[in-house]
């Protein structure tokens, strides 16, 4: 769907005016007034920015359903001193006409937005390679082009590693000494060798660090042939891992569907 209105270029002026046009995909929306929105937008050039969405709660609003969450759109907004505001939005993919029709990809859907949107608390810092990931994370979850899971642990394995948080599946987290090791430890950095290993480190199957390794470095078919009692205690460790690196976990992860699995695998702080 087009809008009417001018398009300016990114980061330009129109008129006098502070303008700018990026991509953006839509993380939530809250009411505003009787008629409006405030709109959460990670945009690929000018970081994580909120908005001002006027009318767009109106049944005649020209752009209104182009604002909801998991929309990637073109927008163009205009500067303010603490919100800006959303002048024009074209959808570029719509993948919530996909997720919402299908819980398990919803709370996934959901689980990334809410990742993406602790990964930049920062408002207007770029944040382009954040933005990639989410992208490419909607796009392969609304294709289905891979298990649910297997996404959502591959966008929080390299979001964090994005955020300077990257764990180790091979080499020793703490001396670098050449893997594969059988012990990992979140605290530590991911596994460890004999030698550094700390009290209460985690023990998992090697054939779940190989998985987290291959998410990690995009090796799909290697991931995707995994059994499915290695995926659910990968899922396990990088929730414990992106816990301990947030120090608060991610809610929307609690209603990511699982599947019943083995009590999880103690990790000490």
């Amino acid at each position: 769907m087009s809008g009417t209105g001018s398009r300016g270029t990114r980061g330009s002026s129109i008129g006098g005016a502070k303008s700018y046009r990026d991509e953006a995909v839509v993380l939530r929306t809250a009411k505003l007034g009787e008629a409006d929105r405030i709109v959460s937008l990670l945009t690929r050039h000018h970081g994580r920015v909120r908005a001002v969405a006027k009318g767009v709660r109106r049944t005649s609003s020209r752009f209104g359903a182009r604002l909801e969450p998991f929309t990637c759109v073109d927008v163009q907004l205009h500067r303010g001193r603490s919100l800006d505001t959303v002048t024009q939005a074209d959808v570029l993919a719509p993948y919530g006409q996909v997720l919402v029709a299908d819980y398990g990809l919803y709370t996934v859907g959901h689980a990334l937005l809410e990742t993406a949107e602790r990964f930049t608390e920062v408002e207007r810092e770029t944040a382009t390679q954040q933005y990639l990931l989410l992208v490419g994370a909607l796009r392969s979850l609304s294709r289905r082009e891979h298990d649910a899971s297997l996404v959502l642990d591959a966008y929080l394995l390299r979001s964090l590693a994005v955020a300077g948080y990257a764990a180790s599946f091979g080499d020793c987290a703490r001396c670098g000494e050449t893997g594969p090791h059988a012990a990992f430890n979140v605290s530590a950095g991911g596994a460890v060798c004999p030698a550094c290993r700390p009290p209460g480190s985690a023990a998992p199957d090697p054939a779940t660090l190989e998985l987290l390794a291959a998410l990690l470095s995009g090796e799909w078919a290697l991931a995707d042939a995994v059994e499915d009692r290695c995926r659910r205690e990968g899922s396990g460790l990088v929730a414990a891992f992106l816990q301990w690196h947030l120090e608060h976990g991610i809610r929307s992860l609690r209603h990511v569907e699982r599947e019943p699995h083995e009590p999880p695998v103690p990790l000490a702080r």
